[in-house]
């Protein structure tokens, strides 16, 4: 058999098999409807002559791009490139290109050229993969009036009119401080994300909870307001002791602030766990080797951006067969304790 020189094509691959380029077609989509002795057949030309399907001509047969828009910001911190990896992973499982467009900033308010990139560019999907920070959600209503490409919101507060995947990070802070006061504990402080940050917000909500159930009032001097970095932990832990001076165990908004913390209550002498507790948010693989190894809350960031593609994909195809895509609005993750060395108290026996 001589074949023209080049990318063999599916019509090459049917004509070597004795069939049609439907039934080629119907074997690469694994169809039912092909015989086994049919299959084998293709499949074995197929390996003959290395036949790759080409992303462009399902494309336009299908009239779609298999491309979805992804739109993040700050890739150099932990959280969001442990997220953009999830979302990586579901795709090139399920098929899917990924087109990525990085915001300057997390607040970003002039994303009109972002939406017209990605509209120009045919993607099927939209997955906006950037925290909620003070008002860089407002223009949610104006474009979601504007564009039919279906979209997933990362990090951010539920809402009825948009699919929304986030951690419940007050349900984590909760975790954490509830751990604190089962140790024996009894004056937590916490220092908290940038608190124009949603995710910091809920954290903060869920550390006054606790308190509240304790029957103790969260005063202002319990806690002091960081920036998500190691160095603004240093900072906010110095303060911390001395406005909370009774204060035996915090609560810290992430484990990078809680390295800060841990370091800076080595210089001072306070012994932790036994006369600091800490428990961070995140559980970033360092946290098991700081010293002592420090007990967090884990939110899976790779998992949430798996499920942000799983379903921004089950509503592309949901909407070209026509029918109404079966998704609640939130898919809100349930965080996990992971207890170390840093919050175990050494009790005294009685």
């Amino acid at each position: 058999m001589h074949l023209r020189a080049g990318r063999p094509t599916i019509k090459e691959v049917a004509t070597a098999a004795g069939v049609s380029t439907q039934t080629v077609s119907r074997v690469i989509n694994k169809r039912p409807d092909v015989s086994p002795e049919t299959r084998k057949r293709v499949q074995t030309v197929i390996e003959e002559l290395k036949y790759r399907p080409s992303a462009l001509a399902r494309s336009l047969i299908q009239q779609r791009s298999y491309t979805l828009g992804v739109v993040t910001a700050g890739l150099r911190f932990i959280g969001p490139s442990r997220t953009l990896s999830g979302i990586t992973k579901a795709a090139e499982e399920k098929g899917y290109s990924l087109l990525l467009k990085e915001l300057p900033q997390f607040d970003t308010a002039e994303i009109t050229p972002i939406f017209q990139a990605l509209h120009d560019r045919h993607v099927d999907g939209i997955i906006w993969a950037v925290a909620e920070v003070g008002d860089n959600r407002k223009w949610i209503n104006h474009h979601s009036l504007e564009t039919s490409i279906p979209m997933v919101y990362l990090a951010m507060e539920p809402r009825q009119d948009v699919l929304v995947v986030s951690i419940d990070n007050y349900l984590g802070a909760q975790m954490a401080v509830r751990h604190l006061f089962q140790q024996g504990y009894k004056h937590i402080g916490h220092i908290a994300g940038p608190m124009d940050w949603w995710e910091a917000q809920q954290r903060m909500k869920g550390w006054e909870a606790v308190l509240a159930e304790a029957k103790m009032q969260p005063d202002v001097h319990h806690w002091v307001e960081g920036n998500w970095s190691s160095a603004s932990g240093a900072q906010a832990i110095e303060k911390l002791l001395i406005q909370y001076p009774e204060m035996d165990a915090v609560f810290v908004g992430n484990d990078q602030m809680a390295l800060g913390v841990m370091q800076v209550a080595a210089q001072k002498g306070r012994r932790i766990p036994e006369d600091l507790g800490v428990v961070g948010f995140d559980d970033i693989p360092e946290s098991a080797f700081f010293f002592p190894p420090l007990t967090t809350i884990q939110q899976d960031q790779y998992r949430i951006g798996k499920v942000a593609v799983e379903q921004i994909i089950q509503i592309i195809e949901s909407n070209l067969d026509g029918l109404e895509s079966e998704h609640s609005n939130s898919f809100i993750l349930s965080p996990t304790p992971v207890v170390r060395q840093s919050s175990l108290r050494i009790k005294e026996v009685s």
